[in-house]
């Protein structure tokens, strides 16, 4: 197995998987879980699903529909969206989840990592930060889907949530979600330099190439969406997945460093 992990981030909408452009226009790609099963078949490692729609529209994760889709996942799965007590968390165990990404209630009440870290132990708890850059290329965290500025500085920011318990860090560049323009080099690297715990780099990914780069800059994970979800210059819908021979050749000698140590129970 290789020791830089890529991840399929998947994004749901309802009961159907979108994909976003810069976490706007999100543009239908298929049955969730239908594509857990392809990815099955491509024997991925790990799966992130993200329900886009849950904190914007106020309500609770879905769970009959992340009991489906678990029982259909044959890799851990993250889940992300709508989580707001240590009982949502429960439940969503319960069905079959490894790990859960805290992002906006996070931000609003850190605390909430402390005691999610403490209740079911670090290593199921990831902090998401979605990190915009200004005009003036300033990164700042942002909540809500993208919508809502925290204004945090994201070195700080997660030096601070891995301070209350986070196990692990998904970082993704929201300037660069949907894009193919690669991963923000610069902000995976300054984040891995301030953590002691793995990040997951997302947002951008064209290929196996973005992979290696994110990796050599800390990153102990690699996610991508557009990546795994379209094909060609015409983005026509295909989930796919790079070859293990493929990810060998590109990964292979890479060994995750200081921004990739093991997480704590």
């Amino acid at each position: 197995m290789l020791k830089i992990r890529v991840i399929p981030c998947l994004l749901l909408r309802g009961r159907a998987l979108v994909k976003t452009v810069r976490f706007a226009k999100p543009s239908y790609v298929g049955d969730p879980i239908n594509t857990v099963r392809i990815f099955n078949e491509k024997e991925v490692d790990e799966i992130i699903l993200l329900d886009i729609a849950a904190t914007a529209e106020g309500r609770r994760p879905p769970f009959q529909l992340i009991e489906e889709i678990a029982g259909e996942c044959f890799m851990p799965l993250t889940y992300g969206g709508g989580v707001r007590s240590l009982e949502d968390m429960q439940t969503i165990f319960s069905l079959g989840v490894e790990k859960i990404a805290l992002n906006s209630y996070a931000s609003a009440s850190p605390e909430f990592i402390r005691q999610a870290s403490d209740r079911f132990g670090s290593q199921s708890v990831v902090a998401s930060i979605d990190v915009k850059r200004s005009l003036l290329g300033r990164p700042r965290v942002h909540v809500r889907g993208g919508r809502g500025a925290d204004g945090a500085d994201p070195v700080a920011y997660a030096r601070t949530l891995e301070s209350l318990g986070a196990g692990e860090i998904l970082l993704t560049s929201v300037n660069r979600d949907g894009t193919f323009s690669g991963y923000d080099i610069d902000l995976v690297r300054q984040v891995c330099a301030a953590l002691s715990v793995p990040l997951i780099a997302c947002g951008g990914a064209s290929g196996v190439g973005d992979f290696r780069l994110a990796a050599q800059a800390g990153a102990a994970a690699v996610a991508a969406g557009s990546l795994f979800v379209y094909q060609g210059p015409n983005r026509a819908v295909l989930i796919n997945f790079p070859s293990r021979a493929e990810l060998k050749a590109c990964l292979g000698d890479i060994t995750p460093d200081a921004g990739a140590k093991e997480t704590h129970a």
